[in-house]
């Protein structure tokens, strides 16, 4: 409660304004809770197409889609506002943005700088990698081609963790926070990469290299070959975009 100005206050020594109770913490956790889930859903349906770019919704539709109350999905539009994701209109509800080219073009140049970088640090002779990442990675990578996942969405988290794996074992943190921030931003476009099965061969083909590569302690062979991988996925990717738009507006889901 604001406090009460003194002309206002009664010449009476036993008024006193008495402050606000403060709301239960359970009741904050749960709003938290579920404006941090509506976050979350809101963010899947962008990155699969449920809620197109340039899409138009309003609070209400959301809160009746999803069965919650305004405050949280208010909250949670607002998050997406300030990632770039949303955009309020003036008396018309929100607007999911269109595809901005250009930064994603500086998100993919910031990117191979982070994981080049990365690779190169892995390298060095005095620096101390968890050989246990790298087998991980090896499991999932190097495997012959009859054991090679042909599930697109697998897939897609597989090459998402192998990026962000090879970043995460250079031992730089602010460098791994600022590739997982990199690497959210990307997600909507990035996993268009892997709606061709052609893609998803060379992307096996393209990992075991790197690895290998990066086993053998071979920095500038990895780095040479990681850098052609993300331009690769990069070209592809900035072809097939518009199509897949145009076909998730249509059909009203995500790609696959």
């Amino acid at each position: 409660m604001k406090p009460v100005p003194a002309a206002t206050i009664p010449h009476v020594s036993t008024v006193r304004p008495r402050p606000a109770s403060p709301a239960p913490a359970a009741d904050t956790a749960v709003f938290r809770t579920r404006a941090d889930e509506v976050y979350a859903q809101l963010k899947r349906d962008v990155a699969e197409f449920i809620l197109v770019p340039g899409d138009r919704f309003t609070e209400n539709e959301i809160s009746d889609r999803l069965g919650v109350s305004r405050t949280p999905v208010r909250q949670a539009l607002f998050r997406l506002q300030q990632e770039g994701f949303v955009e309020v209109l003036f008396r018309s509800g929100w607007r999911v943005l269109p595809f901005d080219f250009d930064q994603f073009e500086q998100l993919y140049d910031l990117r191979m700088v982070l994981e080049t970088t990365a690779v190169h640090r892995i390298c060095e002779a005095d620096h101390r990698v968890d050989r246990s990442l790298l087998d991980t990675l090896a499991g999932i990578w190097l495997v012959p081609v009859a054991e090679r996942s042909t599930d697109t969405a697998q897939v897609a988290q597989w090459d998402e963790a192998f990026h962000c794996a090879l970043v995460s074992a250079a031992g730089n943190a602010e460098m791994a926070r600022v590739h997982s921030d990199v690497t959210d931003r990307i997600r909507i476009i990035r996993r268009l990469d892997f709606t061709k099965q052609p893609r998803i061969e060379a992307t096996y083909d393209e990992h075991a290299k790197i690895l290998k590569a990066i086993r053998a302690n071979r920095g500038d062979q990895a780095a040479m070959l990681l850098r052609a991988h993300i331009e690769t996925s990069q070209a592809e990717v900035r072809k097939i975009t518009l199509h897949q738009v145009h076909l998730a507006r249509h059909a009203g889901r995500a790609p696959r």
